[in-house]
């Protein structure tokens, strides 16, 4: 028998599925059950960063594709959750497909921004990882005007055409606390920096980042459930790590190293807007596995946030 006292497992809320994954997942799902499919879904890139869900979906017949020339002239195919650059949306049309955007409405709203900045004339500088999906199809509204950085030190050596006319943008799911950083280094190189309307980063990430943060302060390590390639999730575990302690990112409960939890009475856990709930409950199921376990909700706030189905989908219901 164990002896070992009772471990605490701080579940951090909000945490999995934001709207806009469900939405871009609920769009696959419709097209995959609609009852006069004849054709197979093709999907560009991964309809949202996460394994799980890309190999549930691929199970069940949709096919991924990294760019559109793999995809049948005439096919349907849907664009991920991260968005697409105007090039992509010239190919597909010059293809004969029929395209189901899925782009994620905040998303959509950057490259709004990044349109408007460009007709004003500005240099953008678009803050995020360059070799990010949503940051491809961001830069691609105004290729020609749009730099990439990532960091404050890159800020403040950029070289701009007019340092009177700059914009600048940021990929929704990046570091709140480190976007603004850079963002204020910005500030520093160009007085007259413009910038969106609202906070481009948007709510779930801004919202997980929190509680992963406050969890953290309570707990003695902390544990985040995202695929490698899912920059929100990635993020998650950075927030953590800031606040002193060991923080890993698992693909799920299998990845978990015992020899990290050895000395933890609270353990954090959080999963990235991208990961399924299921695998929550999986790790949390682990846990006990291995001793005692109580579990706790740390609630920083209540998402309500709910997007319309793209118009093309909304008359198919999924029979799941």
């Amino acid at each position: 028998m164990t002896t070992d006292p009772a471990v605490t497992v701080l579940l951090a809320a909000p945490r999995s599925f934001c709207a806009g994954v469900e939405r871009a997942i609920d769009t696959v799902e419709r097209l995959l059950a609609a009852p006069d499919r004849q054709e197979p879904v093709y999907v560009r890139k991964q309809i949202v960063h996460n394994t799980h869900v890309v190999a549930d979906l691929a199970a069940r017949g949709a096919v991924f594709v990294e760019e559109l020339d793999e995809v049948p002239a005439g096919a349907t195919v849907v664009f991920s959750a991260h968005g697409v650059s105007p090039a992509v949306h010239q190919q597909a049309e010059e293809r004969g497909l029929t395209v189901i955007d899925a782009t994620c409405p905040l998303v959509t709203k950057v490259h709004a921004e990044a349109r408007r900045f460009a007709a004003r004339g500005d240099t953008i500088v678009l803050v995020g990882h360059a070799e990010h999906e949503e940051v491809e199809g961001t830069a691609g509204e105004a290729p020609e005007v749009t730099l990439v950085i990532d960091s404050p030190a890159e800020a403040a050596t950029l070289q701009v055409p007019d340092e009177n006319r700059v914009a600048y943008l940021t990929q929704t799911t990046l570091s709140v606390d480190e976007a603004e950083e850079t963002i204020q280094a910005l500030r520093q190189r160009f007085p007259l920096l413009h910038g969106p309307s609202s906070a481009d980063i948007c709510y779930a990430s801004t919202n997980r980042q929190q509680a992963v943060e406050a969890v953290a302060r309570q707990s003695d390590v902390m544990l985040v459930i995202g695929s490698e390639n899912s920059s929100n999730s990635r993020r998650l575990v950075e927030v953590a790590r800031r606040q002193g302690i060991p923080a890993y990112l698992i693909e799920d409960a299998s990845a978990i190293s015992p020899g990290w939890l050895a000395s933890a009475t609270t353990i954090g856990l959080s999963a990235g807007a991208s990961a399924p709930a299921a695998l929550v409950d999986a790790v949390v199921e682990a846990l006990r596995a291995r001793g005692p376990v109580t579990v706790r909700e740390h609630v920083m706030t209540v998402e309500d946030i709910a997007f319309a189905l793209p118009p093309d989908v909304r008359h198919l219901h999924d029979h799941q």
